[in-house]
């Protein structure tokens, strides 16, 4: 099998970096269209569109919806193809990401990713997680290429809520261990390719620096300033945890992820990175990891808030039969659930679930 690395064609990251984004883009085009919603617009969104016009960009603003569905990107489309653009730029959080890429690619124009908070690792990838307007999952969507540009601003991601960078860290602590497992049964990467050394090297820094930094970038964060741990994590929140999901692929904890969508109720509130971060837990039970290994994990998520047992996840009576739900649509052909070097079953996926929240509660209770 070939070896495929893929990266943005340029990250940078800094503070203030979102008052400049007319020499960042400057290259890239000269009419684009800013998509945010209407709060990212209030925060700093409305201060990117003033930045381009002031210095002679034809801007237009098209108001993001919230959901990453193929209704809303083509809705979006004709917006750029009314205003003849040649550049989109999205402003936001993980959906916004993953919508502009959808958009850029449908309306052939460069695609500039300006993520306001560290909260998922979609921004680097040339993929998006598209759903159904409702919110379920539909697909993963494959592009030609990566974003032309990421732009995040480490000043605007110090401001958003302490929530959004736990996600993140929930998202980004996947990475190494779908990776190692991708490995494991030498299976492809998001990129339908082998993995390259690159790629596992990076999923590794990546887990390795939340461990030493997350702690001291969540309180940072709380206090909403920048600080060394806080911007060692955004960076691995979003470039080392985006090149190495996508260049070193993914397995059952974004299988289990996807899967959770089929529930209704308070679980739906959680964001993506939550919910990863459980879906991790069972992946590391499905590799029977040893008992230091989960403690190591759990530890770190329960100091950051992220879920580790049913009742976190707000599914603490959820039957057995709706996890076998999650367990048929984990295990989906389609699913990276694949990915895993020994078969999974929904049954296997039903019982960790379960059994994952049974082992924290006991290692609570023995604490």
């Amino acid at each position: 099998m070939v070896k495929i690395f893929a990266s943005p064609s340029r990250y940078i990251q800094g503070k203030n970096v979102a008052l400049e984004v007319d020499k960042y883009v400057k290259d890239l085009g000269s009419k684009p269209v800013i998509i945010s919603d209407d709060n990212v617009w209030k925060i700093i969104g409305n201060k990117v569109f003033d930045v381009l016009k002031d210095k002679g960009f034809d801007v237009e603003h098209a108001v993001f919806g919230g959901e990453a569905s193929d209704e809303e990107a083509q809705r979006i489309v004709d917006i750029c193809e009314k205003h003849d653009a040649d550049l989109v730029i999205g402003v936001g959080g993980g959906k916004t990401a993953d919508a502009t890429k959808k958009i850029g690619d449908k309306a052939k124009v460069k695609v500039v990713v300006m993520p306001t908070t560290a909260s998922t690792d979609a921004p680097c990838s040339a993929l998006s997680v598209m759903y159904n307007p409702d919110g379920t999952f539909k697909y993963y969507s494959f592009y030609d290429k990566n974003p032309d540009l990421v732009l995040i601003d480490t000043q605007v991601v110090a401001q958003s809520p302490v929530r959004t960078l736990a996600a993140g860290m929930g998202d980004a602590m996947a990475t190494n261990v779908e990776a190692s497992d991708v490995a494991q049964g030498h299976n492809p990467s998001m990129l339908h390719g082998q993995q390259t050394l690159a790629s596992l090297a990076i999923a590794q820094t990546c887990m390795n620096n939340l461990f030493l930094h997350g702690k001291q970038a969540y309180a940072a964060s709380k206090a909403n300033v920048v600080s060394p741990s806080l911007d060692a994590v955004i960076e691995a929140n979003t470039l080392l945890s985006g090149l190495g999901f996508e260049s070193a692929g993914l397995a059952a904890a974004h299988a289990i992820y996807d899967a959770f969508t089929v529930l209704d109720g308070k679980i739906e509130t959680l964001m993506h990175g939550e919910k990863v971060a459980y879906g991790t837990l069972c992946e590391l039970m499905l590799d029977n990891a040893p008992e230091e290994k989960m403690n190591k994990f759990i530890d770190f998520y329960q100091s950051i808030g992220l879920p580790t047992t049913l009742e976190d996840l707000y599914i603490p009576d959820v039957s057995y039969e709706d996890l076998l739900k999650v367990g048929k649509a984990a295990t989906d052909p389609a699913e990276t659930m694949q990915n895993m070097p020994f078969e999974v079953t929904p049954e296997d996926v039903a019982d960790v679930i379960l059994a994952v929240s049974a082992y924290v509660h006991e290692y609570n209770e023995a604490k």
